[in-house]
């Protein structure tokens, strides 16, 4: 597949699972994180990057610990802000990478649409109900972004989970009502899916297009931005 970049905005979903797996912060994913936006900045000076932090394991583990510490099952709302203090603080984790080039203020009000010069914005969780996905979808409608690049641990979306079953089979192309009757319509804190449910409706109401792609090949994040052949799900 190819891509032709339309606009000096690039938005970046980055998963939760990218920056903190399970077996702890995941250093070379920001190194080369690092890296990458720093390269591309200097090819596309008039580029202008926002990153969007998923919360990753140490949501699940904050979570995890909540419900084994309590005689009661924790409120989806309680599960919620647990994720969403979780996004933030590896929003600012980021945020600390780009100090020089970062725009100082975390997105994490999305009532608020600033004027930002910097050429790099983090942002973050909002409000219960919905992944950061749906921030990104958000970020699209404020700030005239029309692609969204959900970088995430897996290289494609697959018609059923890989993890579970050997001859699930990827797709490079779906249309909206394709995604949105494979993911359902409801949210479920710490669920695993390629692009949320909220967030689908949302992309869909909006006209924005999604690449689902793996965030660790960073060569082929690059071919993707640079208009040449890229491995990856497009759904628009």
């Amino acid at each position: 597949m190819t891509y032709k970049r339309k606009t000096k905005k690039v938005l970046f979903s980055i998963g939760g699972s990218l920056i903190v797996p399970p077996e702890g912060i995941n250093i070379p994913f920001l190194s080369g994180l690092n890296k990458f936006i720093r390269n591309q900045l200097a090819l596309h000076p008039d580029s202008q990057f926002f990153l969007v932090t998923g919360g990753g394991s140490t949501a699940r583990g904050y979570s995890n610990a909540g419900k084994k510490a309590v005689s009661h099952e924790l409120t989806k709302e309680d599960q919620d802000w647990i994720g969403l203090h979780a996004t933030r603080l590896n929003a600012h984790l980021i945020k600390t990478i780009f100090r020089d080039i970062a725009h100082p203020h975390i997105i994490r009000n999305y009532d608020i649409i600033r004027k930002i010069p910097e050429p790099l914005v983090l942002a973050a969780g909002w409000q219960p109900g919905w992944s950061t996905d749906y921030c990104a979808t958000l970020l699209c409608e404020d700030y005239g972004i029309d692609t969204i690049i959900n970088l995430s641990n897996i290289k494609k979306v697959y018609d059923k989970d890989p993890n579970e079953f050997k001859d699930a089979k990827p797709i490079d192309h779906l249309n909206w009502k394709e995604f949105r009757a494979m993911v359902g319509d409801k949210w479920i804190p710490g669920m695993h899916a390629p692009f949320d449910p909220i967030a689908a409706k949302k992309a869909q109401a909006i006209g924005a297009k999604v690449i689902v792609m793996s965030g660790e090949n960073f060569p082929n994040i690059k071919r993707y931005l640079a208009g040449k052949s890229f491995v990856g799900t497009v759904i628009e």
